[in-house]
């Protein structure tokens, strides 16, 4: 590639991110994608992809540094875009290293560090569960005399629920950070709530959010990972105080911790103990699980396009804004499959929009003007994916593509 054409480097270490690629190349901007080795012929645009670099499957931020200086060697790149969380890290290191515009490390951790986020939530003025990190063993001594359990333990970087552990006496926490030995400098304690989770998914710019979506988790994510189930997820209805109040408490939280242009995933609980909203957590990234996808079905916007959209604007020196957002509802239903290829030959409502094409799943989206058919639906097909598909796995304590 020329020397002298400014490309956007994509880093994937998950096969994501294919409508960003997609919406880039439409707005002729070349990008240049550096994945695992492991996909190197997964489903990637490759009409959309000026070059495809590969990294080796367990690569580190500095590994990932590395690759990318041989790679500007040849190449003027412009701006770095992690397309999954877990390449964050390494997006800000090589920013830093070669002087590019975007989130640098420190900005980074409030996006990534569940200890560093709560800090930062804190200081925004949001309420957080009491929490404390795993290091100090006095520190740890003092939190559960105070705070009364149960407790999660919870890893510091990892993503959504993975490796979270229940805690429910002294005992256990002790014997468990035994366990960890040295690796409990990267966990923290927190107060267990209770209640029902939602997710916000906003699109900022220049630190003013243009465009939140508010969504409501059927069971939530922790409870799906440590014990299996279907996940669904719905709009939560326009105009209510619960809606506002988390597009306001997102609109606060963004920009505090550090966000200028692009987008992000929070997550929130309603305590059933105190009828609170508590920040669970916050990603600079697109949510997982198709969020996406059903989200431009309630909105018209998706927000992997929505973000190639805000990074060409940036490369550009040019504005940006969203826009007419559509007003309908939509809701999800995923769930692995003991079916190589489930049949959804008899899910025949006239709401469904999408269907999952993915082996061992199964899952669909469904789209109304009305909350309560959205919710009908997902209520109803929840149950017939748990006896129609339904496989458990085992929870993972890392991360899988």
């Amino acid at each position: 590639m020329s020397d002298t054409a400014d490309v956007v480097l994509c880093i994937a270490s998950y096969e994501k991110g294919q409508a960003f690629l997609e919406q880039a190349a439409s707005l002729g901007v070349s990008t240049i994608l550096l994945t695992a080795e492991k996909l190197r012929d997964g489903r990637w645009p490759l009409a959309s992809i000026a070059e495809v670099h590969t990294m080796s499957d367990t690569a580190e931020p500095a590994e990932i540094l590395h690759r990318v200086q041989a790679l500007a060697r040849h190449t003027h790149i412009a701006r770095v875009v992690a397309l999954d969380e877990f390449d964050l890290e390494a997006a800000a290191l090589v920013r830093e290293d070669l002087r590019l515009p975007g989130m640098g490390q420190t900005t980074t951790r409030h996006f990534r560090d569940k200890l560093a986020m709560r800090f930062a939530a804190q200081r925004a003025g949001l309420a957080v569960p009491e929490f404390v990190s795993a290091l100090n063993h006095e520190d740890l001594r003092s939190f559960i005399e105070a705070v009364p359990g149960p407790w999660l333990l919870k890893p510091r970087t990892s993503a959504s629920a993975i490796g979270i552990r229940s805690i429910a006496t002294p005992r256990e926490l002790w014997r468990t950070l035994d366990e960890l030995g040295e690796r409990a400098a990267e966990f923290l304690l927190e107060r267990f709530v209770e209640g029902d989770v939602y997710h916000v998914d906003s699109i900022c710019w220049n630190r003013a959010l243009q465009a939140q979506a508010v969504h409501k988790y059927g069971a939530p994510p922790m409870s799906l990972m440590q014990n299996g189930g279907v996940f669904t997820t719905r709009t939560v209805p326009r105009g209510t105080d619960l809606s506002r109040t988390l597009k306001a408490l997102d609109a606060e939280l963004v920009p505090a911790l550090g966000m200028v242009s692009g987008v992000t995933h929070s997550e929130y609980i309603h305590s059933r103990a105190d009828g609170k909203l508590y920040f669970l957590e916050i990603a600079a990234r697109v949510g997982g699980a198709f969020i996406a996808e059903l989200i431009e079905f309630s909105t018209g916007l998706n927000p992997w396009r929505e973000w190639a959209k805000i990074e060409c604007a940036l490369l550009r020196r040019q504005e940006y804004s969203v826009h007419e957002v559509l007003q309908d509802y939509a809701g999800s239903v995923l769930c692995l499959a003991r079916q190589q290829r489930p049949d959804l030959a008899p899910y025949t409502a006239d709401e469904i929009v999408w269907e999952l094409d993915k082996e061992h799943h199964a899952g669909l989206i469904v789209r109304s003007p009305s909350p309560q058919r959205v919710r009908e639906l997902t209520e109803e097909y929840a149950l017939r994916f748990a006896s129609d598909f339904c496989a458990v796995m085992p929870a993972p304590d890392k991360p899988t593509s």
